[in-house]
């Protein structure tokens, strides 16, 4: 038997996004979203309100950064989605997080979570807050890398639970996409 819980945004796995951009003067700024993923092969989309300092920001510069939140990060990572930029100048080095420009977009790279897409803003839709960014490149510390590639276990990234308003680490690894189907041909 099934429960119903009428329209709502729950979804699983939500990432837990760190979005950041300069502002005009060059200060970086970052925020906590959940509701983004993959747009197209090299498209990102999130839904962010135009009300946010980081907004602005990607809405100035044309630029910004997406970096997967971690369990070793999740009180700074929280701390950047509860507080505004808008009235926190100070808010990324209270976050304790520290940036470096990205070498290819002008976008600021948190150089405490290790993996960053970098990004050029395709559109903003102010009607249903949708942004859209074109994946420039992607960086990873290689403190994260196994055998040159990215080792989620490494990286332990975080998902949002909407529910009961958890962060959860990612676990264990239980197939093989694009393989273990085949069983059933």
């Amino acid at each position: 038997m099934r429960k119903n819980f009428g329209s709502k945004s729950w979804l699983y796995p939500m990432p837990v996004l760190i979005i950041a951009a300069y502002d005009e003067a060059g200060i970086p700024n970052a925020m906590n979203a959940a509701w983004g993923g993959m747009f197209t092969d090299e498209h990102i989309g999130i839904c962010i309100t135009q009300g946010h300092k980081t907004t602005k920001n990607i809405l100035a510069t044309k630029a910004f950064t997406v970096s997967m939140a971690t369990a070793d990060q999740v009180v700074a990572c929280d701390y950047v989605g509860i507080v505004s930029g808008n009235l926190e100048r100070d808010k990324m080095t209270k976050a304790g997080f520290t940036v470096e420009r990205s070498e290819v977009v002008n976008a600021p790279i948190i150089k405490e979570l290790p993996m960053t897409l970098e990004c050029e803003m395709v559109s903003y839709d102010e009607e249903s807050c949708h942004l859209v960014g074109r994946i420039v490149n992607v960086s990873a510390d290689e403190s994260i890398l196994t055998d040159g590639k990215i080792d989620y276990a490494k990286l332990r990234p975080i998902t949002y639970d909407p529910v009961n308003h958890h962060y959860i680490e990612l676990g264990a690894k239980v197939g093989n996409a694009f393989s273990d189907g085949k069983k059933l041909k």
